[in-house]
């Protein structure tokens, strides 16, 4: 192991260490007070370091690696198939763990101030920090892990941690009564495909007598294998990454803490899938027949989050919904053929949806809402929040020049060559389906980007609040930094050697010179579809600052603001009959199976209390019945002597 692997491995470690530390700190008293103060500043001081010393690591491998770098030890091999631990690192694991360490640092600092105990707060708050900041620390060991496991078990393993993780922060506030069913909501939805996930590790390990990624790359699998691993790949992929139709867990774990909402959605589990299918892309790009679901999974995920994003209240509800189409940009740009498009997306989005959710959470606190209908007018009292939410927004609906614009336009531009060209792996159908899909998605894009930003920073106050204002330093300084990579990152595209970073796999070899950023005609359509979408959104609202810009929507409001209905599509499909089927199992084994022994145990009862009668019956009974027995057996005996 080398100074580089060293890296990698030391890179999940930090915050693994700093979570099971956080984890054993004593309880702290439930009261405010000393003891409480001192649990917390134990909490956050391990919490702090371990996500910052995750970024020291990540950044110093970004800068020495130079070549794809693989490290592994036996493990073990259950029935001759190899399990290694070890790391296997390349340009996309460097800057991904980067993204993924940096938005962990900007969490846990900014969680200091959004979860300190206010005037109006339980005495609860302190006491259930420290946890708090320990299950952050292993959410960020367990992404981190994914991304530098050189095994197929090891990846598993940070997969599983993450929703166990994410099961545990969703429902971190047990005051709000949705909280734990969200939770538990994410945990089922998300196992589904991760079922789906474990068959298709198994049937690669398997066929490749190896569980090692570059065994299993460098293996010629059978292709009814490969297809069929693939295809069970990608329901992990559906859950973790909230694609359709495994995307409503999303939405609803909103109910979790602000900060939480902004490591899900911008650095680790919606992210895992999409890292998981280029780490085993050389895989799926020999299966067309996988990258073709992948494609209609991506296009129909993209169109419905983003319709679904047009019609809500709620601040981070919209900004849910607008991961979920986000996403679809990535894996439509995997289903096309291009990794670089899709992790160059999936950078960006990390930063822009970071400075989002944290920048929402700062109007959350000074507001005590997270509902647009009550907001308005704060840009003049939230400066600072104002033009950050202005920034992210802009990358989010494609402005250029900021990030989104750029890494939005590379997608596009894959998809277009797929769909003109024939370029790619996949069926050309599938080109035309996700470019078309992008193109649409821009402009929806744009107009809840637009709609966002009027209905809660411009007009007036709809329900006066109590003095709003920016938040404090704590809080306000991850926002702020984090809007520097938001608007400049996009930049990075036209960098030859960031470029080669991503395309630099050990499978790919040595690429040449390509950038991930192309200026032609083809940006006019997308800057077209942006002005129209912002445009009609502030055009309706000029109409009536007061009015929703959501009325326009008409009959379709109700359906996009339900999300197609979805969710109760899935409720009478899956979640009824399965209750039925546990209702019907419950009474089959009560009455049937529990029936069957309690009436044997019954009927022994029975019958023991029978002989316990018959012994405690009384004395004269008893003699007379002795001596009958004695007189049939005396007549016996002289019968058989007669006959004798």
């Amino acid at each position: 192991m080398n100074t580089t692997t060293l890296l990698g491995a030391l890179l999940p470690a930090v915050p693994l260490v700093a979570g099971l530390l956080g984890l054993l700190l004593p309880p702290a008293p439930r009261v405010a007070g000393t003891g409480a103060d001192r649990a917390r500043r134990v909490a956050v001081t391990l919490g702090v370091a371990g996500a910052a010393g995750a970024l020291a690591l990540a950044v110093a491998l970004l800068v020495t690696l130079d070549r794809p770098a693989e490290a592994s030890t036996t493990w073990v091999e259950p029935g001759g198939l190899t399990v290694s631990l070890g790391v296997r690192l390349d340009g996309a694991a460097a800057l991904v763990a980067v993204a993924v360490a940096a938005v962990a640092l900007a969490v846990q600092v900014y969680s200091v101030g959004y979860l300190r105990r206010g005037p109006h707060d339980d005495v609860d708050t302190d006491h259930r920090y420290p946890p708090y900041a320990a299950q952050i620390s292993l959410f960020t060991a367990a992404m981190l892990l994914v991304v530098v496991a050189g095994d197929l078990i090891l990846l598993l393993v940070g997969w599983e941690v993450m929703g166990i993780c994410s099961y545990l922060l969703i429902a971190h506030d047990r005051r709000l009564p949705e909280a734990p069913a969200a939770a538990m909501k994410a945990f089922l939805v998300t196992r589904v495909g991760d079922v789906g996930f474990l068959l298709g590790i198994a049937l690669l390990g398997v066929s490749a007598g190896s569980f090692r990624i570059a065994d299993v790359l460098a293996h010629d699998h059978a292709t009814g294998t490969l297809t069929a691993a693939c295809l069970l790949l990608l329901a992990g992929v559906a859950g973790k990454s909230a694609q359709f139709p495994l995307h409503t867990w999303l939405p609803d774990a909103m109910a979790g803490p602000t900060p939480i909402s902004a490591l899900i959605h911008a650095a680790t589990m919606v992210a895992a899938g999409v890292y998981a299918v280029t780490r085993l892309y050389p895989l799926f790009e020999v299966t067309p027949t996988a990258l073709a679901v992948l494609g209609v999974m991506a296009s129909v995920t993209l169109l419905l989050g983003a319709f679904a994003a047009t019609a809500q209240d709620d601040l981070k509800r919209v900004l849910a919904w607008s991961t979920v189409s986000q996403i679809g940009y990535m894996t439509g740009a995997l289903a096309v053929g291009s990794p670089p498009a899709a992790l160059f997306h999936l950078l960006t989005h990390a930063a822009f949806k970071a400075l989002l959710f944290l920048a929402a959470g700062a109007v959350i606190h000074a507001v005590g809402t997270t509902l647009m209908s009550r907001m308005g007018g704060l840009r003049r009292s939230m400066p600072v929040t104002f033009w950050c939410t202005v920034v992210g927004l802009g990358a989010l609906a494609g402005v250029p020049p900021l990030s989104g614009f750029w890494s939005k336009e590379g997608v596009l531009t894959v998809a277009g060559d797929a769909a003109l060209h024939g370029t790619g792996p996949a069926p050309s159908w599938v080109g035309w389906l996700v470019w078309l899909a992008g193109l649409v998605g821009v402009a929806v894009t744009a107009w809840y980007a637009t709609r966002l930003l009027l209905r809660s920073f411009f007009g007036e106050t709809r329900i006066p609040l109590a003095h709003p204002h920016d938040p404090p330093a704590v809080m306000r300084w991850p926002v702020l930094l984090l809007a520097v990579p938001a608007a400049l990152l996009g930049l990075a595209g036209f960098d030859w050697a960031f470029a080669r970073r991503l395309l630099l796999t050990p499978t790919a070899g040595e690429p040449g010179e390509r950038l991930l950023v192309h200026v032609g005609p083809g940006l006019l359509l997308p800057l077209a579809l942006l002005a129209v979408g912002a445009g009609l959104a502030w055009l309706r609202w000029r109409r009536d600052p007061a009015a929703d810009p959501a009325t326009a929507l008409g009959p379709l409001r109700p359906v996009f603001a339900a999300a197609f209905r979805l969710d109760d599509l899935q409720r009478a499909l899956v979640v009824r009959p399965t209750k039925a089927l546990a209702r019907a199992t419950r009474t089959a084994d009560e009455v049937v199976v529990d029936g069957a022994v309690e009436g044997s145990g019954r009927a022994a009862l029975g019958l023991g209390g029978g002989l316990a009668a018959l012994h405690r019956a009384p004395l004269p009974r008893a003699a007379v019945g002795v001596l009958a027995g004695a007189l049939l057996i005396g007549l016996a005996a002289v019968l058989i002597g007669g006959a004798a």
